[in-house]
């Protein structure tokens, strides 16, 4: 089963694109542009539509997206805990 999905290997979180995904489990992450996929750990609960975090990343960092610059993180976020709002700012503003 895939869990969640990302477009470029360097990318830095992934989408859930389940309903469900608990603490505990080990995901199943597709890697589009490559055909391949990837494993990694769920730390916490992540709503479907919602990010996971690839690698840690510390205050500061860049966060990618399918490929893009989409925010800066603004707390440490580790490796396979939920990636949101809450810990990720966009740079606009």
């Amino acid at each position: 089963m895939i869990h969640c999905v990302l477009h470029d290997p360097q990318d830095s979180v992934a989408v859930v694109v389940v309903e469900g995904v608990k603490a505990g489990t080990r995901l199943t992450g597709l890697i589009l542009d490559e055909d391949r996929t990837i494993t990694l750990p769920c730390v916490q609960d992540i709503p479907l539509g919602h990010k996971v975090a690839l690698k840690d990343m510390a205050a500061g960092d860049t966060v990618i997206k399918y490929g893009t610059d989409i925010g800066r993180v603004v707390q440490p976020i580790r490796k396979g805990e939920h990636a949101h709002v809450h810990n990720i700012k966009t740079k606009r503003w």
